[in-house]
């Protein structure tokens, strides 16, 4: 193939970013991926379960629903994304990548691909110039396997991450699915056991439920979501009991048997669950095995992930003597396993390579989970004794609860010297109305600041409002004391307008107007006479009618 001015290993979300940005710079640039262009989320994760959830939500039938994500997801036809990127000017290799020596990688291709075609996409494009589709037209059509080796200036590790099998004696005996494997699959399951209570683990248990699976979702930690504050998953958990699911906590898996009628799982409480399919949704790990890392000197245990700088540039490494060979991390490598993060990184990464000093702040990065209710975290989660001051504030508390008759949830709110710094929430829809707490925290907004943004009513925004005025008196200083400070001074009851005397003043203005003995003054809007005169009958305003 050649040199390159950069190589991308891995064509997942941040792969494909880099790849594009960069080629967009007038970089060459050569993307190596032996799996779909776009990596999981749009086929195999985020995409296909939140179609499936939001299908489940408006009572479709698992038919439509099915049909509905296999739509959603292209049908797993990579060719679209893989023709953009031949577009924008990125050559696609389908293969394997291997560092051979600082600034060389050596490829595998991908059967099926032939040796120096460009490829064009899974979905078997005319090669033209020894572009290759599947050995369709492509120079070497014919050839099934071979490799080729690629020099870089900059090398992108994005590889991604892989499911982790736990350590469950007979596992290897039982029908069992990946996440990706159930999010691609027709069937749907009379008995099935969901092994995890993380992000996956929720909201397939609560997809399954709806469409009709008796499910049980084993979590070995005491509470769903365990990374996240105690009242997040017992919320969570009551929603998916209410759903028909059976929740088991505090109790690991640890043997698995096949039966005649499927398999049987046993934890370590005693407890054996039947069940046709077990999903395996317990953990993920960098996917960084056979990168021939150690050929840059980097020496990692399974499962750790690329320790990078804040420009996302891979430490350990050094620089050759001319200058050339950085390597940069992007994506669930760096053990940030958000589609959203691995596109900031991208960004990151791509200002770097092309001289634009950028660096990654993580102090913001949601975490969401796409139940019902629904479930958004950001920045810091508070740990004993560290400091932190929690404001809390329960959305039953808001007309929009009343309105929606909703099933109710709650706002953790956590700041550290006045300054927001993490956020927790569950409830309906809570990432529409969380997301300016991301940029408070980004900002390093004070709490008394936003205590005094108004929201809208009737939303569950004004549940913020309640944890933030509560922060903002913790600590002694309350936002009309510090609008004092600035000046601004707090109006009064007394000295707000009211609608009686908004009637009154309308009224003055129009008869001013008719008994004007000098020329009429025009009135830059349409006036309803008849409105007015009508307003200037005493009407007897409730001064707590917000109109």
């Amino acid at each position: 193939m050649g040199a390159f001015d950069v190589v991308v290993l891995g064509g997942g979300t941040a792969g494909v970013h880099v790849a594009t940005e960069a080629a967009a710079g007038g970089k060459s640039v050569a993307i190596v991926e032996a799996g779909l262009i776009g990596g999981e989320s749009p086929y195999l994760a985020c995409l296909p379960s939140n179609s499936l959830l939001l299908s489940a939500a408006r009572g479709q039938t698992w038919e439509d629903a099915v049909a509905r994500r296999n739509e959603v997801t292209g049908g797993l036809d990579d060719s679209a994304p893989a023709r953009r990127l031949a577009d924008a000017g990125v050559t696609v290799i389908r293969g394997t990548g291997r560092i051979a020596r600082p600034g060389t990688v050596e490829v595998t291709l991908a059967p099926g691909h032939a040796q120096g075609g460009q490829d064009r996409g899974q979905g078997g494009q005319d090669g033209q110039d020894g572009q290759d589709g599947q050995g369709q037209d492509g120079q070497g059509q014919g050839q099934s396997e071979g490799s080729v080796t690629l020099t870089y200036a900059d090398l992108v590790i994005a590889t991604g991450c892989e499911p982790v099998a736990p350590p469950i004696e007979g596992l290897t005996d039982i029908p069992a699915w990946t996440t990706a494997e159930i999010l691609c699959s027709p069937d749907l399951p009379r008995r099935l056991i969901v092994l995890g209570g993380g992000a996956a683990g929720c909201e397939l248990t609560q997809i399954y439920a709806a469409f009709g699976s008796q499910v049980t979702l084993v979590e070995a930690e005491p509470a769903l979501l365990p990374s996240e504050p105690a009242f997040v998953g017992e919320i969570l958990a009551t929603a998916l009991r209410r759903a028909g699911a059976e929740i088991c906590l505090g109790a690991a898996a640890t043997k698995a048997e096949h039966t005649s009628d499927g398999l049987t799982l046993a934890l370590a409480d005693g407890t054996r669950i039947d069940a046709d399919r077990l999903l395996l949704a317990s953990g993920r790990r960098p996917r960084l095995s056979g990168l021939g890392l150690d050929a840059l000197g980097i020496n990692l245990t399974p499962g750790m992930a690329l320790p990078t700088t804040t420009t996302c540039r891979v430490t350990g490494t050094n620089d050759p003597p001319d200058g050339s060979g950085r390597v940069w991390a992007a994506g669930d490598v760096t053990g940030i396993t958000h589609t959203h993060a691995s596109h900031y990184q991208a960004r990151v990464v791509a200002a770097n390579i092309m001289g634009q000093r950028r660096e990654a702040d993580y102090s913001a990065i949601p975490r969401c989970v796409f139940t019902t209710p629904s479930v958004f975290a950001v920045g810091i989660v508070p740990q004993a004794d560290d400091g932190l001051t929690t404001a809390r504030a329960d959305l039953g508390d808001t007309v929009r609860a009343s309105l929606n008759a909703d099933d109710v949830g709650a706002v953790e709110l956590y700041a550290e010297d006045g300054v927001l710094v993490g956020a927790v929430a569950v409830g309906p829809d809570a990432s529409t109305w969380m997301g300016e707490v991301t940029l408070a925290i980004r900002a390093k907004v004070p709490a008394t600041v936003l205590a005094d943004v108004v929201h809208a009513f009737p939303t569950y925004g004004e549940a913020l409002e309640t944890a933030l005025r509560e922060l903002a008196g913790t600590r002694g200083i309350g936002v009309a004391a510090d609008q004092e400070e600035k000046g601004s001074g707090q109006v009064s009851d007394l000295d707000m307008e009211t609608p009686e005397d908004d009637a009154i003043e309308q009224h003055q203005e129009v008869v001013a107007d008719e008994n004007e003995t000098g020329p009429r003054r025009e009135v830059p809007f349409e006036v309803n006479e008849a409105d007015a005169a009508e307003q200037e009958v005493a009407v007897g305003f409730d001064d707590d009618d917000y109109r």
